[in-house]
């Protein structure tokens, strides 16, 4: 006789982000309450650690004198898009996880870039099944979006994130004095994740980032750290509250322009970074978006103008390819990722947005011949 046992149940999720400067200055108690008296593996991004040679030691400093339990100096590994090009890193962080004894009660204390992250992250996530994480972000793109999220992995097959899992952080520290080391580009790079965000969510935010524009691109540490962390709070705020933050459906609500930047990331070779393809990918997903008859030309301007005024390019001579056959190729590539029929999330207002299933490949190339004759226009006839 055929019988079966259909059961449901609910699993509550708390997601932490704590907003502070200067976070290993001794008596600063965000790290030392949040471990107590629990075992820390402290794993570093080597652009951190090369960029501020006594890093390590402010570490360990900071340990001794907040009583924090760290079993080793920080461990430094490779950061960057590098350390999620294969399992190196991964394999590097678990190894270290159990040399150390660090148990599902203990901490790993994760320092550095977006990708850098992702891949300690996936690590601590398949480590016993998972074990504790702290994300501390060190970069723009971090800070604003990616080491909010509660999401971990690398890339396999040639395929952005292929191999990866969902994992709720056990806090996320963003420490706006680790943005201190970065250079014009990294400073920029999370601005785009901003200017996305807002123009899904928030058009108060948007205007504020059109305003600040001038000190964001001069790269102004506080105008920076207001928009990374409303950008922060917009990100955490939808994995809270949107009801899929898993993504078992076919929707990623804020994936505005992602499809073409994955793409771009893999045909330029890491050339653009993330932040850089997004801005690209943004840029062609607003001229599809009017071409669609979805968001106004006053819209289209004003974003496209915000992304320029910031210092991102918004073309890349990849996207014209072979005809551009291997850029729309990302898109089949997208909805393969997501699973279920391709659903892209476009702007119908500043603020406002809808969800379309078919991107027709017209519309795609009409978008990028724009932006390829946009880039060959002298600064001063762009308006």
């Amino acid at each position: 006789m055929d019988d079966s046992l259909d059961l449901e149940f609910a699993v509550t999720y708390r997601h932490r982000i704590f907003f502070t400067e200067g976070a290993f200055v001794a008596g600063n108690r965000v790290l030392a309450d949040l471990f107590a008296d629990a075992k820390v593996i402290p794993i570093v991004d080597a652009g951190l650690a090369n960029s501020r040679p006594g890093f390590a030691a402010e570490v360990a400093a900071y340990g001794k004198a907040m009583g924090v339990h760290f079993t080793r100096s920080p461990l430094v590994l490779t950061g960057g898009e590098a350390a999620k090009k294969d399992s190196a890193v991964v394999k590097a962080a678990l190894a270290a996880i159990e040399a150390d004894k660090i148990c599902r009660h203990s901490y790993v204390l994760a320092i550095g870039g977006g990708a850098f992250l992702d891949a300690v992250g996936f690590a601590a996530a398949t480590a016993h099944r998972g074990v504790r994480l702290v994300r501390m972000p060190t970069t723009t793109l971090g800070q604003g979006d990616a080491g909010v999220g509660v999401k971990n992995g690398i890339n396999t097959f040639g395929k952005k994130n292929f191999t990866g899992a969902f994992a709720v952080p056990a806090a996320v520290v963003n420490d706006l004095a680790l943005l201190a080391s970065l250079d014009a580009r990294g400073l920029r790079d999370g601005l785009v994740e901003a200017v996305k965000v807002s123009l899904l969510k928030d058009p108060v935010f948007f205007a504020n980032l059109e305003k600040e524009s001038a000190l964001l691109a001069a790269g102004n540490i506080p105008a920076i750290g207001r928009a990374v962390r409303r950008s922060a709070e917009l990100h955490a705020k939808h994995i809270a509250g949107n009801g899929d933050p898993f993504e078992l459906g076919s929707a990623r609500p804020l994936d505005l322009g992602h499809w073409a930047a994955h793409k771009l990331e893999s045909m330029t070779n890491h050339r653009l970074t993330h932040g850089e393809a997004v801005a690209v990918g943004l840029a062609l997903d607003l001229i599809c978006a009017r071409e669609l008859g979805l968001f106004g030309q006053e819209e289209t301007e004003r974003t496209l103008n915000l992304l320029v005024a910031l210092g991102f390019k918004i073309y890349a001579p990849e996207m014209h390819l072979e005809g551009g056959a291997p850029m729309l190729a990302g898109l089949e590539e997208f909805r393969e990722h997501l699973g279920g029929q391709l659903t892209l999330v476009l702007p119908t207002a500043i603020g406002k947005s809808t969800q379309v299933h078919v991107m027709p490949a017209a519309v795609v190339r009409k978008a990028a011949d724009e932006l390829r004759a946009r880039d060959q226009q002298p600064c001063a006839a762009r308006s």
